[in-house]
């Protein structure tokens, strides 16, 4: 084959620009610090640098971001379940100090003044936030635990009435003790007996009933006639048609009860109780029934906790202008529960709320009414005893009026015994009840610190994790600036070599063969 000069020049220039593609590749290299500036440069390292990103993109995401939001809502769940536990603790301390049988009603008061201050924090604790997110509402992020005085002011604005389903059990009866003093209203003689022979003091009764109490107080009354209660078993059939009678006040239908004048189910909306005989219960409960409550209540107050975090209900509010809207909560069984999770992982997430049906028994200020409640009929009956001594004090002591009171005094302390002795027992249980509530928050602060220790191991993993990608990603993209620099100036040199020997060959032409 014949070589022409043409043929030698262009082999030439076409050697030349290779050498500068080289060079203008390790220039870039050099520059930007990267094998590669396109994928076609070397589609293997693009394609491993496309992966690698990807990893470290999703790694950082979940080390720089998920993991470290997911640890500081953990952080302050935790800190505010170590707030709940102090309260329950103090709960617990005072129930303890309370139960002793020589304190006065006036000491009593001091008690159980202390324990409603520290039952309004309790639940109070559960309004913590985090980035403006009520950690313990579940998915209602935006909605606090109890409601607040700007709820309370919009509800006056526009009325809201709650229907709201209870589900009970045999296992939610529980007993109490009523001490009826009533006869002590009325006179029999001087000798204290009755014509059919009773007397002041056979007359005081301590009653044993049962009851199924409900969570919150101040329900909705009847409203001409119509019964806004609904008591049924698991199957949806009324088991007490007929049998359910409401009273306003629960004096009265104790009294009724211990009597005998109600042998149904007393219905008290104001204290939240459907109470019944011993012999009632007896004859219609038994262990494994089960039972649905369902009520209204739009009476609500400060602190009051939402039931939109516990039960079934639906919401009807007077929006004005003769409207109302109705809100439906938690009918659907499949959105229960509402536990809160964050993606931490390649296919890992964790868990990072706490609902407050864990922690905040609504038992809790139940209880506490139930002390107010017995505090008051043990000043009652200290007053009625201070009233029955001043009248003695106006008579003479062999009068039959002075004999009479002497026998209603001697009634009036029974009564006073029975009271005080119903309340001591009332303390002693608490103490049990308050170290069951401070297991669960125990329970539930040991679930989330668990939590909290995987977390903080998933977290050191994708730290690595994310060290170990940078590193690939180093390893795979960028150069080795020694070598670069030493291929640079070999390039160079070529080119220049080139460039001379190019020269000489362009130096000849076709007259030097001639």
């Amino acid at each position: 084959m014949r070589i022409t000069n043409k043929i030698m020049r262009n082999n030439s220039l076409y050697n030349l620009n290779q050498n500068k593609l080289l060079e203008d590749r390790l220039t870039n290299q050099m520059t930007n610090q990267s094998k590669i500036a396109r994928p076609s440069d070397n589609p293997v390292v693009a394609i491993r640098a496309l992966r690698l990103r990807s990893n470290v993109t999703y790694v950082s995401q979940y080390y720089d971001n998920n993991a470290k939001d997911a640890d500081q809502w953990l952080n302050v769940t935790g800190d505010a379940m170590a707030t709940i536990g102090d309260i329950l603790k103090d709960l617990y301390n005072k129930t303890t100090g309370s139960a002793n049988k020589y304190l006065t009603s006036g000491d009593l008061d001091i008690y159980i003044t202390q324990m409603k201050a520290l039952t309004d924090e309790f639940y109070a604790s559960g309004n913590v936030d985090y980035a403006g997110r009520y950690v313990f509402s579940g998915f209602r992020t935006d909605t606090a635990i109890t409601f607040s005085a700007e709820d309370i002011a919009e509800m006056e604005r526009h009325p809201s009435t709650y229907e709201i389903t209870e589900k009970l059990g045999f296992e939610d009866i529980s007993s109490f003790k009523y001490t009826d003093y009533s006869t002590l209203s009325t006179d029999i003689g001087g000798d204290g007996i009755r014509g059919d022979g009773s007397s002041y003091e056979q007359d005081v009764t301590n009653n044993t009933m049962y009851r199924l109490r409900l969570s919150y107080n101040n329900l909705d009354a009847a409203d001409g006639g119509d019964m806004k209660l609904s008591f049924k078993d698991n199957l949806g059939r009324d088991i007490a048609a007929g049998q359910i009678t409401e009273y306003a006040d629960a004096e009265e239908a104790y009294k009724a009860i211990a009597n005998g004048t109600e042998t149904g189910i007393a219905y008290i909306p104001s204290t939240g109780e459907m109470v019944f005989s011993e012999s009632y219960y007896n004859d219609n409960f038994k262990e494994g029934n089960q039972f649905s409550v369902t009520y209204e209540k739009s009476e609500w107050s400060k602190g009051d906790v939402n039931p939109v975090h516990y039960f079934e209900c639906t919401e009807t509010r007077d929006i004005g202008n003769g409207e109302t809207k109705t809100i439906a909560y938690n009918t659907d069984p499949t959105t229960q529960p509402q536990d809160i999770f964050y993606d931490v992982g390649f296919n890992q997430q964790i868990q990072v709320n706490t609902l407050a049906t864990e922690v905040f028994n609504l038992d809790v200020r139940r209880d506490l009414d139930d002390f107010q409640r017995n505090l008051t009929q043990l000043r009652g009956i200290e007053t009625e005893l201070s009233d029955i001594e001043k009248e003695m004090a106006q008579y003479p002591t062999d009068s039959d009026e002075y004999k009479n009171l002497s026998k209603k005094k001697e009634a009036a302390e029974k009564a006073a015994t029975y009271i005080r002795e119903d309340l001591q027992t009332q303390f002693e249980n608490q103490i049990t009840r308050y170290q069951q509530y401070m297991n669960d928050a125990n329970v539930a602060n040991t679930d989330s610190a668990a939590r909290g220790q995987r977390l903080a191991l998933i977290t050191t993993r994708l730290m690595n994790q994310k060290t170990t990608f940078k590193d690939l990603q180093t390893d795979n993209e960028s150069i080795d600036v020694t070598q670069v620099a030493v291929e640079m100036s070999s390039a160079e040199l070529t080119y220049q070599a080139a460039l001379m020997a190019t020269g000489k060959i362009m130096q000849t032409n076709l007259m030097n063969y001639i």
